[in-house]
């Protein structure tokens, strides 16, 4: 598993408080990195907030098969590094902490960073979501190592081998879909006695010979000191348990998007994440989101860097309308 750290070559510009900045972006993953090498290239004056921990959920990834440009695969901390590279070549001012505060009341709108108060023009918030956990000493351990939150990452890495999925939802069964293509056995694991995904999908997926199905079922602990070896489920209605012998685990339970400090100052989904119109632009005139922070679906890379260049586009395009 990698560290959060990770060395980067160039030093970014130091923040202004005392400037009134054209874009800030709340955020370092690839969203917030993409938008800010557009404003800079448009000759936006451009803050990153990066958080303690930069270069969002691609920091703890490994290879990255499916980003354009890599044919033979990428270091998802790479990826970030050279995406970070690219915005402090450009000349992007960076603040290495946490928002702990927006006020959306007045323009120039502040962004307050631990008491230190920034002001910018337009805003960009693309602080993404972190997926929901098993809660497992185990799960934290194997991470990376069979391990995944994201089967279209990762599925491809154990082609021919026997996979679990724990998730019921539409997320779970299309991905568990996309795995009983290439591998030889897929068990899908699901707390409740019947999967909440939709007709057409579980239809699909009961459909499929090499699909296993263990209902009313948790998974209590992950196999495997160096690798994942197997999956221990335990059946809530009979309380017997058995070990599956897999050698990799997707988790897909869903994701918790980082609106909390959001909540109140702009208009959220149901499901928390930052509800948009026009495709990034958000109930505040001005302020924009990007990313998995307002992508409950996608939840890719490339279409988070895709959301990151469309949101400073129309920053550029709001400021200019101010002229």
């Amino acid at each position: 598993m990698f560290s959060l750290s990770f060395k980067v070559d160039r030093v970014a510009r130091k923040a202004d408080p005392n400037k009134v900045y054209d874009v800030i972006i709340i955020g370092s993953g690839p969203a917030g990195l993409t938008a800010a090498i557009y404003a800079l290239r448009f000759g936006l004056s451009t803050l990153v907030i990066a958080g303690l921990d930069w270069g969002g959920q691609l920091m703890t990834t490994t290879k990255v098969e499916n980003f354009p440009g890599f044919p033979d695969g990428v270091e998802g901390p790479e990826l970030m590094r050279r995406m970070r590279e690219q915005a402090v070549r450009l000349g992007v001012e960076m603040v290495e902490n946490y928002v702990t505060d927006v006020d959306f009341s007045n323009t120039p709108y502040k962004v307050d960073v631990s008491g230190v108060k920034y002001k910018g023009r337009t805003l960009i918030i693309a602080t993404g979501a972190r997926h929901r956990e098993l809660g497992l000493d185990s799960e934290k351990r194997l991470v990376g190592r069979g391990v995944s939150y994201c089967a279209v990452c990762d599925g491809y890495f154990f082609k021919d081998k026997k996979v679990a999925i724990v998730g019921g939802g539409d997320t779970a069964i299309t991905d568990a879909l996309y795995l009983t293509g290439i591998c030889k056995e897929v068990h899908v694991i699901h707390r409740r006695n019947e999967f909440r995904a939709s007709k057409a999908l579980v239809d699909q997926i009961k459909g499929k010979s090499n699909a296993f199905f263990h209902l009313d079922s948790v998974v209590v602990d992950i196999l495997g000191e160096k690798n994942v070896e197997g999956v221990k489920i335990r059946n809530l209605k009979k309380g017997s348990e058995e070990i599956l012998d897999v050698e990799a685990v997707f988790i897909a339970i869903g994701h918790i998007p980082n609106t909390d400090i959001f909540k109140n100052k702009l208009e959220l989904t149901d499901g928390g994440y930052i509800k948009t119109h026009d495709f990034v632009k958000t109930s505040v005139p001005g302020v924009f989101a990007a990313g998995d922070v307002m992508d409950p679906k996608y939840q890719q890379a490339i279409t988070a860097s895709g959301f990151g260049a469309i949101a400073a586009i129309e920053a550029k395009e709001y400021l200019d309308s101010l002229k």
